[in-house]
């Protein structure tokens, strides 16, 4: 009797608690190996309903918050460079074509004409091409009379140098290597219809990035400053951590308090359960999130730790932000039954918020909304005979071995595992308050790596990334004149950035900006409206910024080439 009653709980809260189906955009990128289950279930899934096209990239190319947009592509036609696939070995002759796209729409030929490149990053290139064309690219360009270019990451989108995505075959995606690829870019494309010269460094070129690719950026002003007259990092990682466990503490503390205090509080009281040692109360709590045959405690978890990370998908315009965070709160204090909307205000667990699931096991309401979001948004994606051990397990090894072409979850992920880390973490200190279950080692999100990238004949992945290769370009110390700096304020991996409260404060100049944008989540100033007088404040702000230190970057480019004021 009891357990039918719990079932018709969660069927009923499953009814009435909304929310729209798992996208995961950003999952790849903070839950290790449960994040590659979950892109396995939404590609399945999208296919299923026919909405995923074979060029598309879901969320395990879009860790930077990228949504679906119109493709301006009709407006931009690719173009394609050739390049070395081993930049530093000088009898390698192996050459791939590395995809780009180019906007003259505001060009004025002239000596000193910039060239704004924007760095595609770890994602098809395709899904920049809105900044070409509304968002930073097309507002420097267009305040600068310059040309715009999306330049497409090796590996990424059409730019595979490779047949398959082996570990030998990925050797080659690194960040040195990528660095030579924008470099070689620079000293020698030819632009289609445009006559002038505009290679560097005889043209002034301004490299932007967001999130990984913001920290490429900053590393091209360090690596190649002959070539890069002016970058621009925005929401730049340019500290690799092996634990990133301040990713989720940055979400525990901007949220609404509210939304805050039922994950910490449903979470400790989670964990407690599963470490109790009782048997029968855990298959319960399994069970009510539609999880009862997951076997592993720690991949239970982590398919909790699901939403969190739809809040770097915030977005200040709301055609392309993503709105699951706040939904995925407001779920957490849906009133039901004998609990009501006064019940919610009461301390956690307290009695008129307790719901009896089976003799005397009982929880808290928040955790009773919790299990039927995940059920609904997360459980729900397993399909139709298959059971949860297959979708959500992470203990088989075989699950990840398949290298095709079409598992471009495997690209982000060397990376992570070769160079750059981010490993989402608990706290380690456990008196810390957490949204996340302490089971969460770094043990348990890196064993993917092992899983995914057996020892090749030329190549194998270290034990632990070597952050260092990143680190030693600057940290988060990296600076240098004509290198901006600028991150949001509740953007959760602003701990990586040189706007981390571990970094030290910096003065804000002209020659070296460093701005933080207030409320800002993910490289924020990266989108843009086609009238940028329809912007909020903050962003028409730091947009006027941005256009007055790169105009200001150009007039001493012109002065230390000898141009003349038109």
């Amino acid at each position: 009797m009891m357990r039918n009653r719990a079932f018709l709980l969660l069927t009923s809260l499953c009814l009435v608690i909304t929310g729209d189906a798992l996208s995961g955009l950003d999952q790849i990128r903070v839950l290790g190996p449960q994040g590659v289950n979950l892109w396995k279930l939404e590609k399945q899934h999208a296919q299923n309903q026919k909405i995923f096209s074979k060029d598309s990239e879901s969320f395990a190319q879009k860790p930077l918050g990228v949504q679906d947009t119109s493709r301006p592509a009709a407006d931009f036609p690719a173009q394609w460079f050739k390049q070395p696939l081993d930049h530093f070995d000088k009898n390698s002759k192996e050459t791939f074509h590395q995809r780009y796209w180019v906007s003259t729409r505001h060009y004025k030929p002239r000596k000193g004409a910039p060239v704004i490149v924007l760095d595609g990053g770890e994602t098809n290139g395709e899904d920049r091409l809105p900044f070409l064309d509304t968002g930073i690219v097309e507002i420097l360009a267009r305040a600068t009379g310059g040309v715009g270019v999306v330049l497409e990451h090796r590996y990424y989108g059409a730019s595979i140098p490779v047949s398959n995505f082996s570990t030998d075959a990925l050797r080659f995606l690194d960040n040195e290597q990528s660095a030579a690829d924008s470099a070689n870019f620079m000293k020698n494309v030819k632009f289609n219809g445009i006559d002038e010269d505009l290679t560097a460094p005889g043209t002034p070129w301004i490299y932007y990035g967001g999130s990984y690719a913001g920290a490429r950026a900053a590393h091209m002003k360090v690596l190649y400053p002959d070539l890069v007259w002016g970058a621009i990092a925005s929401s730049g990682v340019t500290h690799a951590a092996l634990e990133n466990w301040q990713y989720m503490d940055i979400i525990r503390t901007a949220a609404d308090p509210k939304c805050s205090a039922h994950l910490v509080n449903s979470i400790e009281k989670i964990d407690s359960i599963l470490s109790s040692g009782r048997g029968i109360f855990k298959r319960q709590l399994k069970s009510l999130f539609g999880l009862g045959g997951l076997e592993h405690d720690d991949d239970f978890v982590s398919v909790l730790e699901s939403p969190l990370g739809s809040w770097q998908s915030k977005n200040w315009d709301p055609k392309v932000g993503s709105t699951k965070f706040d939904e995925f709160c407001a779920a957490l204090s849906h009133p039901f039954g004998h609990v009501s909307a006064e019940s919610l205000e009461l301390p956690f667990e307290h009695p008129d918020r307790m719901v009896q699931i089976e003799g005397d096991f009982a929880l808290d309401i928040s955790i009773i909304n919790y299990a039927a979001w995940i059920k609904k948004n997360v459980v729900s994606r397993c399909p139709e005979g298959t059971n949860v051990e297959e979708c959500f397990g992470t203990y088989d090894d075989d699950s990840y071995l398949d290298t095709g072409l079409d598992q471009t979850w495997r690209l982000w992920l060397f990376q992570v595992c070769t160079q750059w880390g981010y490993f989402t973490t608990a706290p380690p200190d456990q008196k810390l308050p957490r949204i996340v279950s302490r089971l969460l080692t770094l043990g348990y999100e890196s064993k993917i790596c092992k899983q995914a990238f057996p020892p090749g004949d030329h190549f194998t992945v270290p034990s632990l990334p070597n952050v260092t290769a990143v680190n030693a370009l600057g940290d988060f110390w990296i600076a240098a004149d004509r290198l901006a700096i600028i991150d949001g304020e509740v953007d959760p991996w602003r701990p990586d950035t040189p706007h981390s409260s571990d970094a030290p404060d910096r003065e804000d100049t002209i020659l070296q900006p460093f701005k933080l944008i207030p409320n800002g989540v993910h490289h924020y100033d990266e989108y843009g409206l086609a009238n940028i007088l329809e912007e909020p404040a903050e962003i028409r702000k730091i947009h006027a910024e941005m256009i007055f230190f790169v105009n200001s970057w150009l007039r001493d480019w012109n002065a230390e080439h000898g141009v003349e004021k038109e």
